[in-house]
């Protein structure tokens, strides 16, 4: 008699469809976000469609692009910046002790600060315009990224190492074919919370320095008490941290494909 087949129950159904559960997951929201929202004080919340109406008019004068352009570039050139700085600072500290100890205080003492504190000693040195922004972001940004790498390259196993000396490899290969490629994870992780971090950098500065971008747009939305219109900026923001939340992971993915394989083969 032949064994029965076994049918894959629903869990492994939704296992292998993780985009069907975040689109029914957000539709949910939306829906239940929609029918409260309407109930609520337009003073103190808006709903879905109405933000949706607010935004395509925003769209249509130009106003809503015109932000987000202004915003996305102090951003990219404040997280560039940071990555490759971050990146470097952290492999500095994690391959040579020295360095490691005559910068680590400095680099927790001004990670626990708040950025926000900062802010007028940053506006009045670097200015209100691009250069203050940049400033800002960076100082934001790039401390999880060097705090990641060196626990990356730290976190290399000695036995690793040890490996690729017995195998006559120099320093240079040990770093770039075995240090480098372990850290990878660690630094795209660092990479990811970089980036949440500078878009809330980009917003406080354009609260506090020039008023121009997303940040203009949710200041004039709120003085003017549209609540509508103070989402579509909110909107934009968390839409723009979720798209470079996943080119991170696609970079990351990408960059370590033996880590992928590895959990492909585990069953993870």
């Amino acid at each position: 008699m032949a064994a029965p087949v076994e049918t894959p129950g629903i869990g492994a159904f939704l296992r292998d469809r993780p985009n069907l559960i975040r689109v029914v997951a957000v539709g949910l929201f939306l829906a239940l976000w929609e029918y409260f929202g309407r109930s609520a004080n337009p003073l103190f919340m808006s709903f879905p469609s109405a933000i949706g109406f607010a935004a395509w008019n925003m769209a249509l004068d130009g106003s809503l692009l015109k932000a987000v352009v202004a915003s996305m570039i102090p951003f990219g050139i404040g997280m560039t910046i940071s990555i490759v700085g971050g990146i470097a600072w952290g492999v500095l500290m994690g391959r040579y002790w020295l360095f490691e100890y005559a910068t680590d205080p400095y680099v927790n003492a001004l990670y626990a600060i708040p950025r926000v504190a900062l802010v007028p000693l940053i506006t009045l040195a670097a200015g209100l315009q691009v250069g203050g922004k940049v400033t800002i972001i960076a100082s934001i940004a790039m401390f999880p990224i060097i705090i990641n790498t060196y626990a990356g390259i730290k976190d290399v196993r000695g036995r690793m190492i040890e490996i690729g000396q017995a195998f006559g490899a120099t320093e240079r290969q040990i770093f770039y074919k075995i240090m480098l490629p372990a850290a990878v994870p660690f630094i795209m992780a660092g990479i990811r919370l970089a980036v949440g971090l500078g878009i809330i950098g980009i917003i406080v500065s354009e609260l506090f320095t020039a008023a121009s971008g997303l940040g203009n747009l949710i200041l004039r939305a709120a003085n003017e008490m549209a609540t509508d219109r103070l989402f579509v900026p909110i909107v934009a923001v968390a839409i723009l941290g979720v798209l470079l939340t996943e080119l991170v992971q696609l970079i990351e993915r990408r960059l370590s494909k033996w880590r992928v394989l590895e959990r492909e083969r585990a069953g993870l």
